[in-house]
């Protein structure tokens, strides 16, 4: 169940930069956490982030990834853009906000690019896995390589 022969569109605009990444499977296994796909995957749970798409006081929307372990801290998600306070999209919202769905959503290949922050802890790791932009499929690869294809911020947000 480690790795996977199917290319989600994340995998897709990995391969067309020519960035290297590893994909990791869980499909098929009833997996519904971040938490439960870390296990399936045998990984550190810290290792593995979620990607939540949030908006703020002023209406921006914006990408936060942290550990599939923690919560996301509003006020230091909210200081980390600038806002005066952030709220989390409702699932019905993300496909036609980012073309994911709830579970399977990427910070890579959404309809508008967003600004991105990545939780610090990401930096005590070599690579991150985050969603592949489908349920049960994971990409993992260095921030380095992530900065290829994505701008994002690292701050403390949880």
């Amino acid at each position: 169940m480690k790795k996977s022969t199917e290319k989600t569109n994340v995998m897709r605009i990995l391969d067309q930069k020519k960035i290297p990444y590893q994909s990791h499977t869980y499909a098929g296994t009833g997996a519904i956490s971040g938490r439960e796909a870390a296990a399936i995957l045998n990984q550190n749970p810290s290792q593995v982030f979620k990607t939540l798409v949030t908006y703020g006081a002023t209406k921006t929307n914006y990408v936060f990834l942290i550990p599939v372990e923690k919560e996301l801290n509003l006020k230091k998600a909210a200081l980390s853009v600038n806002e005066k306070s952030i709220t989390m999209h409702k699932s019905k919202d993300l496909l036609p906000l980012t073309g994911y769905i709830h579970g399977g959503c990427s910070p890579i290949g959404m309809k508008k690019p967003f600004q991105t922050t990545i939780d610090t802890t990401a930096l005590t790791f070599p690579t991150i896995l985050f969603s592949a932009g489908k349920i049960g499929f994971q990409v993992e690869l260095t921030l380095t390589d992530l900065k290829k294809v994505l701008p994002f911020t690292l701050k403390d947000l949880t």
